[in-house]
């Protein structure tokens, strides 16, 4: 995540203040040490990771497995003795994965792995077809004319990418010329491709349903990373035919077949069950407050995820902290001050869809939260604390920081008063509202490359010890922005120029979209 810069200064002065503020042997609030002997000593994670990923796995919305992870977390809560329900904020059209098998059967036998798109329509029964590509066109009016040839084949959407390697192993490995010329060739072909596409009068939401509207069987992608192995899956863009992701070595064969005439087949079995519309529900448990009950700590993590594998760092590591966090604060903080909240977001991917129905359908907790703790990227430990645009910020989240073990604190740099999020995670949705949300940022540990809606989110990506820092964190948070006699100040910053020379803007406080209908 890009670190906005504007008043870096005071940030750098206390991260010093709070090294030269503690001694080598930092003695911590009892109720703080309780927090660390237990997630060192006691740890559920591992148990919870494997219920919810390996057991209820990806959890997309709308999918019946989204409605188990809900019910899960709920029961899990309230297995600690903490209020919990499922409060809904829309519905969705439903969808069940099922299996889906790829195959090569011209010019010879060969199976492709190969993943379904979220949403897409399934093949009922086995479809065989030529494969073709795309034409090298320059207008829309040639596009057009070409159009009606793709019926009854599967269509090669995406771009055909020469090297399957990764950046980082050709830097590795090539001279420096060599990796200055690949790199410039890689970089000419993404415009060019983009250019086409362009040129061509369509975009990736109406390609695929011009092609479907021309008769196509199917529709074949490749969302390569650009790291060997992964590929991001989405969601589906026809309402009729089948639409997959290749991986990149896979897709790439079959393009260089179909380009040189080799005109090869495959097979597409896709399994997939369109649902009734599904209802959405966020996951919200309580545990409340003895002395001022009407104000809260929030503690938020996205519930939902695509659908590709598991997703275990998105949003998994976020989910598990929070409900950790909350184990342990009810063993040990079992009579807080003020009420402590988590909220588990459904149809964050879509939107932050789940938190801004929260912000919306609960305004009297909104009026009275004290603070949001948001961790939603990877398995990292935290890293990055910003003061998202609240001119006091500086004041409480330092005091409360101060009170967190040394060996956690230490790795966080902070940012006040930072610059207000819009968008890319649930503290977004509150901010917008004017309540000090803040995201708890990780470590990248490969995340944005190799594990963010990818086939290879998965739990043996997940770096326990790094989740356990972020437990001891967002536990300490929590128990000092509930025991603080001061409700935090909700001023917000002047707002510097833009690129533009314009005074940027305090992010727009938007609804939820509730339903799927127009979603693409």
């Amino acid at each position: 995540m890009k670190i906005n810069t504007f008043f870096a200064v005071p940030a750098v002065v206390l991260a010093s203040q709070f090294v030269n503020a503690q001694s080598t042997t930092q003695k911590l609030n009892p109720i703080v040490e309780n927090f660390v002997n237990e997630t060192n000593n006691n740890s559920q994670l591992e148990d919870m990771a494997f219920e919810l990923l390996d057991g209820i796995g990806p959890r997309l919305v709308g999918t019946p497995e989204m409605l188990k992870s809900n019910e899960w977390t709920a029961n899990k809560l309230k297995s600690w003795g903490i209020d919990a329900n499922l409060q809904q904020f829309g519905t969705w059209k439903g969808w069940q994965r099922g299996t889906t098998h790829v195959d090569m059967v011209y010019p010879r036998i060969k199976s492709l792995s190969a993943t379904q798109l979220a949403w897409s329509p399934s093949t009922k029964k086995a479809i065989e077809a030529e494969v073709i590509v795309l034409p090298k066109l320059s207008s829309k009016a040639e596009f057009d004319q070409w159009l009606p040839s793709v019926k009854g084949k599967i269509v090669l959407m995406a771009q055909y990418q020469k090297i399957g390697r990764s950046d980082e192993q050709i830097k590795e490995f090539a001279t420096p010329e060599l990796y200055e010329k690949l790199k410039a060739e890689k970089e000419q072909a993404s415009k060019d491709f983009r250019d086409y596409v362009k040129n061509i009068g369509y975009d990736n939401n109406t390609l695929p349903e011009a092609l479907e509207k021309a008769g196509a069987a199917g529709i074949a992608i490749s969302n390569w990373t650009g790291i060997m192995g992964a590929n991001r899956i989405f969601g589906a863009k026809t309402s009729k035919i089948p639409m997959v992701d290749i991986d990149v070595e896979d897709y790439g064969m079959l393009y260089r077949m179909a380009e040189k005439g080799s005109k090869p087949r495959i097979k597409i079995d896709a399994q997939s069950k369109v649902l009734p519309d599904a209802k959405m529900f966020n996951t919200v448990g309580m545990i409340k407050g003895s002395e001022k009950p009407n104000e809260y700590v929030i503690l938020s993590a996205h519930l939902d995820s695509w659908d590709g594998a598991q997703g275990a760092t998105d949003n998994g590591t976020g989910v598990l902290t929070m409900l950790e966090t909350m184990r342990i604060l009810k063993k040990y903080y079992p009579n807080p001050k003020r009420t402590i909240v988590v909220g588990l977001w459904g149809s964050e991917e879509q939107g932050l869809n789940g938190s801004r129905g929260f912000v919306a359908d609960n305004p009297e907790i909104i009026k009275g939260t004290q603070a949001v703790f948001n961790q939603d990227n990877g398995t990292g430990r935290v890293v990055n604390i910003a003061g998202q645009g609240f001119v006091r910020s500086y004041d409480y989240i330092g005091k409360w920081l101060n009170a967190v073990p040394k060996n956690v604190r230490d790795h966080i740099k902070t940012d006040f008063p930072g610059m207000p999020g819009g968008g890319g995670s649930d503290h977004a949705s509150f901010v917008a509202a004017g309540v000090p949300g803040f995201s708890l940022s990780s470590l990248n540990w490969g995340y944005f490359g190799y594990t963010w809606h990818t086939t290879k989110d998965t739990y043996d990506k997940i770096v326990f010890d790094e989740v356990k820092n972020n437990v001891i964190l967002t536990a300490t948070l929590a128990y000092m922005a509930s025991e603080d006699p001061e409700f935090t100040s909700r001023e917000r910053r002047v707002m510097p120029e833009n690129d533009k020379g314009e005074i940027a803007k305090w992010p727009e406080l938007k609804e939820p979209r509730r339903d799927s209908k127009d979603y693409k």
